[in-house]
């Protein structure tokens, strides 16, 4: 049980550790693909939502264990857009808070909600980081290589967290269910965090 238990959390620290280590980047240092690639992962909020998004989609399985990432990573181009274009959408850090907040709270209950309904909410959460990243993009970066760039980062780590949902799902039923307990609490609690303006 305490390897299982170690094994999830050394994952969701691992995944959580850019967000841990770096501030937003400074405008005048990147532009491009790599300001693009860097900004999900530089911020805690983003990082945790992410990976909630790979570990619910490995709880639903089947067609969700793809669609729930790819419906996020699209959306969230759009929102980009709006970001980029200066579409004014309001909420966007309380949306992204409770996006923290939902995620792990239904990653650590095991809801099984019905595919359209997953998808209906990280579709809407989507749109929050999406604009968050577009309207953050540096003057000087390039658009296309910009959204790449967050798109691809977004993608990967939804990857860590359909990992790190095999790697909880190996620890035994009883064993998993503790764990993804955890780890969605520990996300749940730290959007409320965010929330309150305490992280």
């Amino acid at each position: 049980m305490k390897s299982a238990l170690k094994s999830g959390l050394l994952a969701l620290a691992a995944v959580a550790l850019p967000a841990v280590a770096s501030a937003h980047p400074a405008v005048g240092e990147a532009a491009g693909f790599t300001h693009g690639f860097a900004h999900p992962l530089s911020g805690l909020d983003h990082v945790l939502a992410m990976v909630m998004v790979g570990v619910l989609a490995f709880q639903l399985g089947g067609r969700a264990l793809w669609l729930l990432p790819a419906t996020f990573v699209m959306v969230m181009a759009f929102g980009g857009a709006l970001g980029v274009a200066g579409v004014n959408v309001p909420f966007v850090e309380t949306g992204i808070a409770l996006s923290v907040i939902v995620l792990g709270a239904v990653v650590a209950l095991n809801v099984k909600a019905p595919l359209a309904a997953a998808l209906g909410m990280v579709g809407f959460f989507a749109i929050f980081h999406g604009h968050a990243h577009g309207a953050e993009m540096p003057e000087d970066a390039a658009g296309a290589a910009y959204a790449a760039g967050f798109m691809i980062a977004t993608g990967l780590l939804h990857v860590a967290g359909l990992a790190l949902g095999y790697v909880i799902g190996r620890a035994g039923e009883n064993r998993s269910v503790l764990v993804t307990r955890m780890a969605g609490g520990v996300a749940a609690i730290s959007g409320l965090g965010i929330l309150a303006g305490l992280i």
